[in-house]
């Protein structure tokens, strides 16, 4: 009877996958922590108005697969930071929908502009092919529904 081989943790592509993720999230975390004292949380619900326009936090929560406790602790955060408003959802009282406030949209062009250069420099790491060929294998492997963007 032959013995299975070892498992080895360091090959397995969901483990490298998360540990990737995590570590650029940590690496880009410095830059809103530092600039805007936000949580990971936080400015994933700000990317998303940004990105998307007025949603309700149960949109956010669905389109970025988060947990509704995160996603309701992260929008008081950001409401208390003055980057977003609530207004009530006329046929649903129990939903708001939430909009980027002046500052909260100057707090997201001014993400975006070092999100775009963390790119950038993550994409530096790689050839172009690499990069090219892992971001369609990433978008495949989340199978990403983004939203229409709003003119």
């Amino acid at each position: 009877m032959t013995t299975p081989p070892a498992f080895e943790l360091n090959e397995f592509l969901p483990y490298l996958l998360n540990q990737a993720a995590d570590q650029l999230s940590r690496d880009f975390q410095t830059t809103y922590k530092d600039r805007y004292g936000m949580l990971r949380t936080e400015w994933r619900v700000l990317f998303h108005l940004g990105c998307y326009g007025d949603m309700t936090a149960k949109t956010i929560c669905d389109l970025a697969r988060l947990h509704k406790t995160k996603v309701s602790r992260a929008v008081a955060a950001l409401e208390e930071k003055r980057y977003l408003s609530r207004s009530e959802v006329p046929e649903d009282r129990r939903n708001s929908t939430l909009t980027l406030t002046r500052e909260g949209r100057r707090v997201f062009q001014d993400l975006s502009e070092a999100a775009r250069a963390f790119e950038a420099e993550v994409r530096d790491r790689l050839t172009k092919d690499e990069a090219e060929t892992l971001h369609r294998a990433l978008l495949k492997l989340a199978q990403l529904q983004a939203p229409a963007r709003k003119a």
